[in-house]
């Protein structure tokens, strides 16, 4: 599998006329060689795939990345790639744009000039947008998890409970249900603190009638889910009429986004429906964005973008209302687009009914 990778990527070495690329974000390394330590650098040409990496991971390398010659380095990346590249006479070296300048500066000092070092963006992670089918069948059981989170939740909470404890509760579940590190804070945030889309869980204790919006994600073999509900305790006038404006405009991206369309167009959809409803100032993030080997990652669905859909990228549909002073809903489920349509994979329920929880009191 990961051979197949690196093949797909050569095509934008040529392109960019490279002669090798460094590989250094931790996510690319681990989706080209299957390389899952936190010290490692890929070097790509068209005849040569290098994994180097220091004394504590080589066995490890040898492991998990039988298609690469795994090297063993030590020091700083400047004191030890310009002597691989002389002895592979390499003149063009691109570089990703995520590696700290303060290294760039020291590698372009050592080449001495000898090298050129190309900057580039995207070459790896546009790869990743679009998921092979046992990349999709890991993701589907995250999502799995973090439905089951939700359900279990859904049997402890009561008023009175702090946003900190059920937020614990949930990454407890998540862990020893089978989770590695969660990719992300969990989010429990009620009443006003819900108008805060990345609110921190406080020591503020849930009141009945009023917004509950959690955010949480699972991890398994690499590969994230993400996931927001919100609820109350029950009933709440404001929130079923707020709930509603968000769930229509959820059901109506998610039915209507197909493959050639642009993520502007996509991210559009839902801003309609909350646009018509008057509320279109209140819901100031994007639409979804791609997940996988990371939380957040291509594609974006936003305003600003025109990159275009395509069958077999994953991502979120999130949209959201948020009242400073009241509280804020949002509604997010993982889709995948298959053979020309949408395919939710979030399980849990979402219609209105389900946001009114019965266990108040």
């Amino acid at each position: 599998m990961t051979g197949k990778r690196v093949q797909k990527l050569q095509p934008g070495l040529i392109d960019m006329v490279l002669d090798a690329l460094l590989v250094s974000r931790e996510e690319n390394c681990r989706y080209l060689s299957g390389f899952t330590g936190s010290s490692g650098w890929l070097l790509i040409s068209n005849n040569h795939t290098i994994l180097a990496t220091d004394f504590r991971y080589i066995e490890q390398a040898g492991k998990e990345a039988p298609n690469f010659e795994v090297i063993q380095v030590k020091g700083d990346l400047h004191s030890w790639l310009p002597r691989i590249a002389q002895d592979m006479g390499w003149h063009r070296l691109g570089f990703e744009t995520s590696l700290p300048f303060s290294t760039y500066h020291q590698l372009k000092a050592a080449t001495e000039g000898k090298l050129e070092i190309v900057p580039t963006a995207g070459l790896v992670e546009n790869l990743r947008c679009i998921k092979e089918p046992a990349e999709l069948e890991i993701i589907d059981r995250a999502v799995h998890l973090t439905d089951a989170a939700f359900e279990h939740i859904k049997t402890i909470i009561h008023p009175g409970m702090k946003e900190k404890e059920i937020a614990w509760e949930l990454e407890k579940f998540l862990r020893q249900e089978g989770s590695e590190a969660i990719p992300f804070e969990i989010i429990v945030a009620s009443g006003p603190n819900s108008a805060l889309p990345h609110a921190h869980p406080s020591e503020r204790r849930i009141c009945s009638g009023e917004p509950v919006l959690i955010d949480m994600g699972a991890r398994i073999d690499g590969y994230c889910s993400d996931f927001s509900r919100t609820f109350s305790l029950g009933r709440d006038e404001k929130l079923e009429e707020i709930y509603s404006i968000v769930l229509e405009a959820q059901l109506t991206a998610i039915k209507k986004i197909q493959p050639g369309m642009s993520m502007a167009e996509a991210d559009r959809l839902a801003r309609e429906v909350i646009d018509r409803a008057g509320y279109g100032e209140a819901f100031g993030h994007s639409l979804g964005h791609g997940v996988g080997l990371e939380i957040h990652e291509l594609p974006t669905l936003s305003p600003n973008s025109q990159d275009v859909l395509a069958d077999g990228m994953v991502f979120t549909v999130e949209p959201g209302i948020y009242l400073p002073g009241w509280g804020g809903v949002r509604i997010e489920d993982v889709v995948t687009l298959e053979q020309g349509k949408s395919r939710v994979l979030t399980m849990s329920r979402k219609d209105s009914r389900s946001a009114i929880f019965p266990i108040a009191v």
